[in-house]
């Protein structure tokens, strides 16, 4: 008989079963090896697929947010100086950051060095087209208003600024746009490197209040309250109040402008809407405290908040007349972004693009009950 190979069991008829309910055994313990195989890769496959499922929303521990110091940036000025942003934010701490002009405060955001932060519209709507719309949203407007060409005596007409040097806050910031576009409608060529039938030197605000006063600069577009300034402190004159370039027609509301946005990163949205709407609410407690509070308080507590910003008040006059020239409204006036756009790639600022979804103005109507419409370019 030829014996069994090593590892195996040789079975001869008439033996006895046992070795048949070990073999039952075996088969039982390879199913059930197969069952708990095929479990555990249902197991890790729920395991995939939930760490695929985006994050879960939660409140940001803290929120940076940055600013002008400008009166047109004044809902931040009266809500970070009153506390009102941050006691609807609660536990999530707020930090805040001030800027010069547009451009580097989206430089910051885009570097994560600020979370959402006040600007004017076209820097906003330059972050959203260079990142094919993933940068960015636009929450809610700020101020409307503000803007101003002052200029030195004898020009008194546009054809008065051939060959003169005029200054704005920053290449591509919304004033510096708003300049270039009505000097192209003037018949005026100009060039992003200063060149052209009337030179532009983007210069920061307060330069420009000096640079004028010692005669190097023959005007300026600027925001409040910088145009206040120059025609209060230094003798210059208006030559066009922008709010006469607006008709009304994009939005039913004559003279009224988009000047100062609230934009917010959109991964920090996506990851914490609940801080996002807590900083929606505080912003329109900010701007309804501007349209309400009496002259004299108003003037209190933005000149406070301006002197802990950069150390010094503004005259009772400039900060009258820059008030005279601004409207505080969380409606971002979406109807003139289109135009703003275009005067935008006219400038040679930026490029044409589609701008639809710029605007997520839900959380904002959610906030303030509201319905205000982001004119078919996003959420409302």
């Amino acid at each position: 008989m030829t014996s069994p190979q090593p590892g195996m069991k040789r079975i001869v008829a008439g033996q006895s079963n046992k070795p048949q309910r070990s073999r039952a055994v075996e088969i039982a313990l390879a199913i059930g090896l197969v069952l708990l195989i095929a479990a555990g890769a249902a197991v890790s496959s729920m395991s995939n697929a939930q760490s695929d499922a985006p994050p879960k929303a939660t409140d940001a521990a803290e929120l940076k947010l940055g600013y002008f110091g400008n009166i047109t940036h004044a809902p931040a000025l009266v809500g970070i100086n009153q506390g009102l942003i941050a006691k609807e934010l609660g536990s999530t701490r707020l930090s805040t950051e001030s800027f010069n002009a547009g451009p580097a405060a989206i430089e910051a955001l885009n570097a994560g060095a600020i979370d959402a932060t006040y600007i004017g519209p076209n820097p906003a709507i330059n972050s959203f087209v260079k990142s094919k719309g993933e940068s960015i949203s636009i929450i809610a407007g700020a101020a409307a208003g503000g803007a101003q060409l002052v200029v030195r005596e004898g020009i008194n007409s546009p054809a008065d600024l051939r060959g003169k040097t005029l200054a704005s806050p920053q290449l591509g910031g919304t004033q510096d746009v708003a300049l270039r576009s009505w000097l192209a409608k003037q018949g005026f060529k100009t060039s992003t490197d200063g060149s052209g039938d009337v030179a532009i030197n983007p210069t920061e605000n307060s330069q420009s209040l000096k640079l004028f006063q010692d005669g190097k600069l023959d005007g300026a577009w600027l925001p409040e309250p910088w145009a206040s300034r120059l025609v209060l402190q230094a003798g210059a004159k208006v030559l066009v109040d922008e709010k006469d370039l607006w008709d009304g027609s994009q939005t039913g509301k004559p003279g009224q402008f988009p000047t100062t946005v609230l934009i917010v990163n959109k991964e920090f949205a996506a990851k914490h809407p609940q801080t996002v709407a807590a900083l929606l609410k505080g912003h329109a407690e900010s701007v309804a405290w501007l349209n309400d509070a009496p002259a004299a308080e108003k003037t209190s507590v933005i000149n406070a908040a301006l002197k802990e910003d950069s150390g010094a008040e503004l005259p009772a006059d400039v900060l009258e007349r820059s008030l005279q020239n601004i409207v505080f409204t969380t409606d971002p006036l979406a109807g003139t972004f289109p135009k703003l756009l275009q005067d935008g790639v006219e400038a040679g600022t930026t490029k044409q693009a589609d701008i639809n979804g710029i605007f997520d103005l839900s959380a904002l109507n959610t906030a303030t009950g509201g319905q205000i419409s982001a004119a078919g370019l996003g959420q409302d």
